[in-house]
């Protein structure tokens, strides 16, 4: 097992349950890609009306996110994520009956707010249940679940694709939202939300559960002290650095997004099109490839972010995202009639993909969900992660007429452009948490260490 460190068989069943939230959300990004081409026809639809119904579900996910700090400090994460799974089942009925593109984006509007609720919530029940030694693995299952997802839907829109059966492609996301209803009622509640409710004893019951006996009452200690000074969200304003933190919890996940792999992946028929892939078939097919290099390469970041460490995995990805985006770029510039420039453009966007899998897409999610404080974890989140549904329907309303406008190579320049400042970011700004308990970094914050610094064993600022 990872590090040596061999937890109870049940932490894993409660991180699968709560990571099928990250499956939703795959299956939703990936069931619209495959959708959109024949929505498109079925609604004479557009540029920016295809840019709509992808975005419109992003604009609800904002919302949800906004909601989700109330709900989940209120009423606890595992509440939160329920009411996820209830939106969702009914969001992909509406949708599979969708008449018009406007009753489509209300629906996908109101699918987005399940989105938000579960991508602020699932990542941070995961950091809250898990042990630290496999704290980053647990919560990449989430990013994982998210790439499973993903190529889930491709491979279903492969099979829709010859009868153009978009209606199925966008209902059958039932299936899985209703199995993510039955296994979240299994869920225990978290310990460190029940420790913030005074309730120590349910704490040390849900600790007995997903510990081993000799970690029970050291925890409930640490997670006691951390609670002693809590004054209430907005009072999480007042704890040192914290102004920082939010800084670096919404930056990182605005480099997440705009890396530029939404941008490939909600338009992947319409870019494998511009490579010379004519018919839908073939353009699925590459698409669905696309979804497995992501799920495939995100097991490999779950085996190693606990082993190597969250910096040095960001900058290994970051740097095959720069390289591939620049290679992408230049075979778009010199022209698709050359058939080397077709295999160079299939080659790099696999590459893209492959880089951003095994680093900016799981470990963005781990260290957003380690580095607040308990007292403001939930207005933390909430902050990040508005971020990232902002700037995704950003890239999703926009890209398009972007992509047109400067073509497919300027267009990838410019997120290589993007990645070297991301790259720059990393270094200076983002601390090592591997190992590192919540409650530790809490500590080293309060104690003014600078953000790189935040790690167990950082030097003093």
């Amino acid at each position: 097992m990872l590090l040596n460190y061999k937890p109870k068989r049940f932490v894993y069943l409660v991180a699968i349950a709560a990571a099928l939230a990250g499956l939703l959300f795959g299956v939703d990004v990936g069931a619209i890609t495959g959708a959109l081409p024949f929505l498109k026809g079925d609604f004479h639809l557009d540029d920016q009306q295809q840019g709509l119904i992808v975005s419109s579900v992003l604009i609800g996910a904002v919302v949800g996110t906004l909601i989700s700090g109330f709900i989940s400090r209120r009423y606890g994460r595992h509440l939160a994520i329920l009411i996820s799974s209830i939106i969702f089942c009914i969001g992909a009925l509406l949708s599979a009956f969708a008449t018009s593109a406007d009753m489509l984006i209300a629906v996908r509007i109101f699918l987005g707010i399940a989105l938000g609720l579960a991508s602020f919530t699932a990542p941070l029940y995961l950091s809250e249940v898990a042990p630290k030694k496999i704290r980053g693995a647990l919560i990449a299952l989430y990013q994982f679940m998210i790439t499973v997802g993903i190529f889930a839907a491709f491979v279903s829109d492969m099979a829709f694709t010859p009868s153009g059966s978009w209606r199925w492609m966008l209902g059958i996301t039932f299936v899985p939202a209703f199995i993510m209803f039955l296994s979240v009622l299994a869920l225990p509640k978290s310990p460190r939300w029940l420790m913030l409710r005074g309730e120590r004893e349910e704490t040390m019951s849900v600790l007995r559960r997903v510990r081993h006996d000799d970690e029970v009452i050291p925890e409930t200690d640490e997670i006691a002290e951390s609670v002693k000074h809590a004054r209430g969200a907005l009072g999480a304003f007042s704890i040192k650095g914290f102004k920082k933190l939010l800084f670096l919890g919404v930056m990182l996940q605005l480099m997440q997004q705009f890396s530029g792999m939404n941008a490939i992946l909600y338009y992947a028929p319409t870019i494998f099109s511009m490579a010379g892939f004519a018919t839908p078939e073939q353009q699925i097919w590459w698409t669905m490839i696309i979804g497995l290099v992501n799920c495939l390469t995100t097991i490999i970041a779950i085996a190693i972010v606990d082993k190597l460490g969250r910096r040095p995995v960001l900058f290994f990805g970051s740097t095959v995202i720069i390289i591939s985006l620049i290679l992408l770029g230049l075979a778009f510039h010199v022209g698709m009639q050359l058939h080397v420039m077709q295999v160079l453009a299939v080659v790099c966007i696999m590459t893209f993909i492959f880089g951003f899998a095994i680093s900016l897409g799981p470990v963005i999610w781990i260290l957003c969900s380690e580095i607040f404080p308990l007292q403001g974890r939930d207005i933390g989140v909430t902050f990040s992660t508005a971020s990232n549904w902002i700037c995704n329907a950003i890239i999703g309303f926009f890209f398009l007429g972007v992509l047109h406008k400067l073509g497919p190579a300027g267009s990838f320049w410019m997120f290589s452009g993007i990645g070297a400042i991301t790259l720059w970011f990393f270094a200076y700004f983002v601390p090592e948490t591997k190992g590192v308990s919540l409650e530790k970094i809490e500590q080293n914050l309060i104690q003014g260490k600078r953000l790189r610094h935040l790690g167990a064993d950082a030097p003093q600022a």
